[in-house]
């Protein structure tokens, strides 16, 4: 099983790059956030891999990063996903955002995604939503939190801004209700 390469980027397309190591090119098909973060044609490069082996095909999918391969992997484990449609999902947005999406039980989010249906969207949410805690940044929201935080950016805020005005305006006092909080993290926000 190959896990890991290290070597000059020989080729760099959208769905597949080739990485020399020590004059071997090894085929591997990427996600576009992977296309994305790695350097230009000629560069060292350093790719996470999943081998898949099937009776009549080996082939290598490569990953920027392990958590991007991690979820690969758990997205295969859901029955009628592939390799390809796996590598087609993770090319929707990055890990956290997909794992927010299947966290959130985000049906329209999932089937923007090219190929993937109201069915394969409502199985990947079914199968993955509890097994992702280790992809969703940050600590987990009490129920208030997460509604003052999703009404935050569905007025058009920065999701990293509304956290921490969120933080600021939930300090020392835990249990504050919705508005209260709401107002307080807008008030933050606009002031600056």
């Amino acid at each position: 099983m190959i896990a890991h390469l290290r070597g000059k980027l020989a080729l760099k397309d959208p769905a597949r790059v080739v990485v020399d190591v020590n004059g071997v090119g090894y085929e591997v098909f990427v996600p576009l956030t992977t296309y994305t973060a790695l350097p230009e044609t000629g560069s060292e490069v350093s790719i996470d891999v999943h081998t898949h082996v099937r009776e009549d095909l080996i082939a290598l999918y490569g990953f920027s990063t392990r958590r991007e391969r991690m979820i690969f992997e758990k997205l295969m484990t859901i029955s009628g996903i592939g390799p390809k449609l796996a590598v087609t999902i993770l090319s929707g947005g990055s890990v956290e955002d997909l794992a927010g999406a299947i966290k959130r039980s985000d049906l329209a989010r999932l089937t923007a995604i090219p190929g993937v249906g109201k069915k394969t969207a409502e199985r990947i949410i079914l199968e993955l939503k509890d097994k992702l805690q280790d992809f969703v940044e940050g600590p987990a929201k009490s129920g208030v939190e997460a509604d003052v935080l999703s009404a935050l950016e569905n007025l058009g805020y920065n999701r990293a801004l509304c956290e921490s005005a969120l933080s600021r305006a939930a300090s020392g006092d835990a249990a504050a209700p919705f508005d209260v909080l709401f107002k307080r993290a807008l008030q933050i926000l606009t002031k600056g």
